[in-house]
């Protein structure tokens, strides 16, 4: 044999798959298809947003809404991958950043996260960073350039949320050490898209004609799709956040469908009792607060408390809704009053609420531990800290490289024939030419 066969033969073996790796003592077989089929409906939760989103904007705008959310399914995962993982979760690093041996998602073969192997660990976080990003895309929808969004999303995923998941989630993170519960990503996932969303939609400033213009949803049936999907892909994001099959994910699974339950009703509730009718667009609006206050509550609290949680958190995201055109700039889809809100919402009550009958690591200000809700207020306001400043100082930067808003003509002509030369209907209206109503709910 050739010294160049001899040397290429064990890459040849290993590309090829004709070694089988050694499974690693203590790998459960059971969590880790348990966290497979988790990862599978935290993907699923992408393009449930992406069709969510879709439904609630013009008939010319939903192609870039939608391809937003396609768009960070692509932009996450390859910066994840290349560089977020380590900087969130790499060995060796410190209270502020991870280690750098894992550029790459290298040097991990045969380790484990628990008892599932360290990729697919790093998998499921994937996904969390994907549909994060997916969601600050609903602040920006029908104004924002497609160039600018991708890459500041890039720059976001690397310099926002892979910081905060390593402050919240690392042992080495200094919210971690402090002693945050946030089971499924209240402060990393929630706060910090509706914070940033609220900074984008400022920077960029209204679309054109707000407060006076505001869109109808142009699908509401794609709303409701939306909302089922997202609905059934929660129960991997938060049940999988527990990574083991086992009474903590089983509890995280009830909380999930208790909350989004509360909420929903609650919504409803509120539109009655304003003197309108309950809408279908208010109850998926209300679905998506319950799912999103529990998260990071759901493995801590008993179902009661998931009640609670849901429907308070309801409560404030209506309010602000129904006056958000008094109160906040054109964020478009209400990320911050319905993903920003809730989340502070749902992290805070975790702090009184949280039952170390459920999960022993969990113990709140009714089970005696007056302190953890003062944590859990440091989580919220490091987080919305470091989502403001950033988002601010990121999308700053995107625009020395290039203009972050179409011009005036283009908003006009509308944002899918503009930046994508295609349209979701044929024949759709241009955007700023259909009857339009204030508020989506």
């Amino acid at each position: 044999m050739s010294p160049l066969v001899r040397r290429a033969a064990p890459l040849l073996v290993t590309l090829l798959g004709g070694v089988a790796a050694a499974q690693p003592q203590g790998l459960n077989g059971a969590d880790t298809a348990f966290i497979l089929l988790c990862s599978a409906l935290v993907l699923l939760m992408t393009p449930g947003l992406a069709i969510f989103y879709g439904g609630l904007v013009r008939a010319g705008s939903v192609l870039n809404t939608m391809m937003m959310s396609f768009a960070a399914m692509g932009i996450a995962s390859v910066a994840w991958v290349a560089v977020g993982y380590t900087l969130a979760f790499g060995p060796d690093g410190n209270a502020l950043i991870g280690g750098l041996s894992q550029v790459g998602l290298g040097n991990m073969a045969g380790d484990l996260t628990g008892t599932i192997p360290t990729p697919l660990f790093a998998v499921f976080q994937i996904l969390f960073a994907v549909i994060t990003l997916a969601v600050v895309s609903g602040s920006v929808v029908e104004r924002m350039r497609f160039p600018a969004f991708a890459l500041f999303g890039t720059l976001w995923v690397l310099c926002i949320y892979a910081p905060l998941a390593h402050w919240v989630w690392s042992p080495d993170g200094w919210l971690f050490k402090l002693g945050l519960l946030d089971f499924a990503g209240g402060t990393v996932v929630e706060v910090a898209s509706g914070v940033s969303g609220l900074v984008a939609a400022l920077v960029l400033g209204p679309r054109l004609g707000f407060p006076r213009l505001v869109s109808v949803p142009h699908n509401v049936p794609l709303v409701l799709l939306g909302t089922g999907l997202l609905w059934f892909g929660w129960m991997g994001f938060n049940a999988g956040s527990a990574l083991a099959a086992g009474q903590t994910a089983a509890y995280a699974l009830l909380n999930t469908n208790t909350a989004a339950a509360a909420a929903l009703l609650s919504w409803l509730l509120w539109d009655q009792v304003r003197g309108g009718r309950p809408t279908a667009i208010g109850a998926a609006t209300g679905a998506v607060v319950g799912l999103v206050a529990v998260t990071p509550a759901c493995g801590f609290v008993t179902p009661g408390g998931a009640l609670l949680i849901g429907a308070v958190a309801s409560t404030v995201s209506w309010f602000l809704v129904a006056n958000k055109h008094r109160l906040l700039p054109d964020d478009a889809l209400d990320v911050f009053a319905c993903h920003g809100t809730a989340g502070v919402v749902g992290t805070l009550l975790t702090g009184v609420l949280a039952s170390p009958a459920i999960n022993p690591a969990g113990k709140g200000l009714l089970a005696g531990h007056a302190a953890q809700l003062g944590t859990q207020l440091v989580g919220v306001l490091a987080a919305a800290a470091l989502a403001g400043v950033g988002t601010f100082a990121l999308l700053k930067l995107t625009a020395l490289l290039t203009p972050l808003r179409l011009t005036q003509q283009q908003e006009v002509r509308g944002v899918d024939l503009s930046e994508h030369q295609e349209e979701g209907y044929q024949e759709a209206q241009s955007p700023l030419a259909a009857p339009v109503f204030v508020g989506h709910d």
